[in-house]
């Protein structure tokens, strides 16, 4: 007999079932506490009950933990300083889709070697997910595929569908299923109408295939999900965080029948990918929330302890500490400075 399946797959290894994971990584009442009020605040903001804007910043990836909750901790600080006018969560960013090629993440790929040590990278990702919520700081990361919301989902009090996945059928029944608010990116051509579409399919009920906390395949059907917002990450031909480009996007939510709710994503083809540049982005921003903020709920920003990326290098212990080895980041000094002037003007 012919061989006819698994031609091109090299080894399966199975997971610990998520409901494991989550045992040995336990919520508690606290950090329960910290997700849902963090989700309930978000909604808030999401439908004009409450003025801040969403401010999501953090790393572009998270690579080191250890980098990563001493940013936290800093973070944590400005977010107890600033929460009367700004409403902050650290992005926690543990799948990358990728172009062609190149490191898919933390979850994916812990050691940074091309192991793909899963079952580590959940644990780490949950570990460190469960340490930045105790500081009372709530977390908000990319849902990249249906299966690992499973295993951390609980912890996340908002999160994204990316440029790349917005239009994917799988990606928008995740969102309808998911117990908190998702923003979802213009695509990559700089459609802010499929953003608008993902969001009108999202709040709909579907069925998709995934897995139970025992890790037995199952079929998933989700009750709809209402609180999706589009986020404006620019395109290769223009960027879209300007009023005339959040009013148009505002217009198009609302013949869609959906609240306009608008995110603006400092980073990526806003900022022409050069790091630096998102200042200028979010100095824009805050003007327009100054003089009338309109469909706009909110920003993201791509920062780190140490300004601008590097590559991983084949020898691990030559990885500057606090540098993005993704997208380019503002660094700590930067970060705060906005943050503050942000606090200031509004």
């Amino acid at each position: 007999m012919y061989r006819v399946e698994d031609l091109h797959v090299r080894e399966l290894t199975p997971l610990p079932a998520p409901r494991a994971i989550q045992q040995a990584f336990p919520l508690t009442d606290a950090i329960a506490e910290t997700v849902y009020a963090a989700r309930e605040a978000t909604k808030r903001i999401l439908r004009r009950e409450d003025p801040r804007p969403l401010v999501i910043v953090g790393p572009c990836s998270i690579h080191d933990p250890a980098a990563a909750y001493a940013y936290a901790e800093r973070l944590a600080a400005l977010q107890l300083e600033f929460r009367e006018r700004l409403f902050i969560v650290m992005r926690t960013y543990f799948e990358k889709p990728r172009t062609t090629t190149g490191w898919r993440g933390l979850i994916n790929d812990p050691h940074l070697d091309g192991s793909f040590d899963m079952a580590a990278g959940l644990q780490i990702a949950r570990e460190l997910l469960l340490r930045i919520n105790a500081l009372g700081l709530p977390t908000a990361t990319e849902m990249l595929d249906p299966i690992s919301p499973q295993y951390i989902s609980d912890l996340v009090s908002v999160t994204a569908i990316g440029a790349r996945t917005t239009e994917s059928q799988t990606h928008r029944a995740l969102a309808s299923g998911l117990s908190m608010p998702v923003g979802f990116k213009n695509s990559t051509d700089g459609s802010v109408q499929a953003a608008i579409n993902a969001c009108v399919s999202a709040r709909n009920a579907h069925s998709f295939l995934g897995i139970t906390h025992e890790g037995q395949s199952a079929v998933v059907k989700t009750r709809g999900n209402p609180d999706g917002f589009v986020i404006l990450r620019g395109s290769k031909g223009r960027t879209n965080y300007d009023a005339a480009s959040v009013a148009e996007a505002s217009a198009q939510l609302a013949a869609a029948d959906h609240h306009p709710a608008i995110m603006v994503d400092c980073s990526h083809a806003n900022s022409n990918y050069e790091y630096a540049r998102q200042e200028q982005v979010w100095n824009d921003l805050i003007e327009q929330y100054r003089h009338g903020r309109g469909a706009l709920i909110g920003m993201m920003v791509e920062s780190n302890l140490v300004e601008g990326k590097q590559a991983i290098a084949t020898n691990l212990d030559q990885l500057r500490y606090g540098v993005s080895v993704t997208d380019g980041c503002l660094g700590w000094e930067a970060t705060e400075r906005i943050l503050r002037q942000a606090y200031a003007a509004l």
